[in-house]
């Protein structure tokens, strides 16, 4: 099972973001971010998942680190009846970053994914390396 870390970053939100990601197959290991302009930290922690899920095309199987409860939330519980209710949230207004939640359900759908959220800013030694990823990648946009 390929096991992967993610994590989004934003200064000033909205502001410059970044995202990361690092994966292993206890093999091999491959970290990867990249940053945008004007944009949301929830934006850039969905697009650190769905980096990982479209560079791990050759892997089926796979464990995603986050300590996004909103990421985490949205895919395994709220997804579903967001689409049910045609991109509307329980209180009738549109689910915000639908193009991206679309295109992480899209990239998903081929894979099984068993979900783990990890305390931020709480010693994990991942956590803290994507961390420092998305935060550097969007410095690195001032």
């Amino acid at each position: 099972m390929l096991k992967i870390w993610t994590d989004g970053s934003c200064l000033g939100n909205p502001g410059p973001g970044g995202w990361g990601f690092v994966a292993t197959d206890g093999k091999n290991i491959a970290e990867r971010s990249g940053a945008e302009q004007d944009t949301t930290n929830n934006r850039m922690e969905l697009m650190a998942v769905y980096r990982a899920l479209t560079a791990a095309k050759n892997h089926k199987s796979v464990e995603i680190h986050t300590d996004s409860q909103y990421v985490k939330n949205g895919m395994t519980t709220w997804l579903k009846n967001w689409k049910k209710n045609n991109w509307r949230t329980a209180d009738k207004k549109p689910v915000k970053n639908q193009d991206l939640w679309m295109a992480l359900d899209t990239v998903a759908a081929s894979k099984e994914i068993h979900w783990v959220w990890v305390k931020g800013h709480a010693g994990n030694e991942m956590n803290e390396r994507v961390d420092t990823l998305a935060r550097t990648a969007a410095e690195n946009l001032k």
